[in-house]
């Protein structure tokens, strides 16, 4: 050895995971990061907000964005959420657009366009492709080399294939970079917020139609020091109809909700919970925008009131 130190060079940037709602991309940031981050659920625009994974691995850092998918909006909460997915598009270093390789190509509006063809490393990722047909993977790849001249990168969060190639064409278009978080991180996004995402998922796993949609979820209290840790979270909804569902007979539907919320809980923060659950109505919160910025919604310029 010299006296000389010697220095690794690691690289470490943004990931962005974007596309249409119910492509896979929370089931393909959570497989790879090897951790459940993002709620997963069979309803589309399950996702809201930016989700952060972290993956610290051989001297790469990739710090994968997971986002609302593009759609057009219909309303206020709609608009939040695109304003969210076009805003990482834009602070990423590397942007993974990903395709459901079983349902088709995409159409996608002229902003959304225009935006992918200025990001400055994209990667179009083929997903599901364990049950695509042949035909319909084909269908990816022509598009994909005559839309933005590049291979589709074939993949299935599901079952894991692709995945590690995947991640060295990620890991090879980062910049040369310090590690942007500890490398033990998984996430930048504190507990609460993932206590509240769990709680959601659990609404659409046990109630259909409107009523997941209507469910906004916040953490008011969160008691770390406590033993079972003491958290009170509050389930918004729009109607008092709805939250007579939520509650259900007897108070029977929120103590199942609670049951399996805090069964998900005690699993992500490895400790014993009780869980304060209660419901409230909130009109019209998803197309007020005083109270989605209030809910955390970070809104368009244009929309926002002080």
């Amino acid at each position: 050895m010299t006296d000389t130190e010697l220095t690794v060079e690691t690289r470490a940037g943004m990931v962005a995971l974007v596309g249409f709602p119910n492509v896979g991309k929370s089931s393909l940031m959570n497989r790879l990061v090897e951790q459940k981050l993002s709620i997963v659920t069979q309803f589309a625009q399950t996702t809201r907000e930016r989700v952060l994974g972290i993956d610290s691995r051989d001297g790469v850092q990739m710090v994968f964005v997971d986002t609302p998918g593009l759609v057009d909006p219909r309303y206020l909460l709609h608009r939040a959420m695109m304003h969210i997915a076009l805003d990482v598009i834009g602070d990423s270093d590397v942007v993974l657009l990903l395709i459901d390789a079983s349902a088709g190509v995409p159409e996608f509006g002229e902003d959304v366009m225009e935006l992918l063809d200025r990001a400055p490393r994209l990667l179009v990722v083929s997903n599901k492709v364990d049950v695509a047909a042949a035909a319909q993977r084909e269908r990816v790849r022509e598009w994909s080399r005559e839309r933005f001249n590049v291979e589709p990168i074939e993949v299935s969060a599901v079952t894991g294939e692709g995945t590690e190639t995947l991640r060295a064409e990620i890991a090879r278009r980062l910049p040369v970079s310090e590690f942007l978080y500890p490398e033990e991180d998984v996430s930048s996004q504190p507990v609460r917020f993932f206590v509240a995402e769990l709680i959601r998922e659990s609404v659409f796993e046990l109630y259909s139609q409107e009523v997941p949609y209507s469910v906004a979820t916040k953490v008011e209290e969160f008691r770390e020091n406590s033993s079972p840790l003491y958290i009170r979270a509050v389930v918004f909804v729009e109607r008092a109809s709805q939250k007579a569902i939520l509650v259900g007979s007897g108070g029977q539907a929120i103590k199942k909700l609670g049951q399996l919320s805090r069964e998900k809980i005690e699993e992500f923060v490895g400790a014993p919970v009780y869980l304060d659950l209660w419901v409230k109505v909130l009109p019209r919160w998803r197309k007020d925008p005083v109270t989605l910025q209030r809910l955390g919604f970070k809104l368009p310029d244009a929309e926002q009131r002080s």
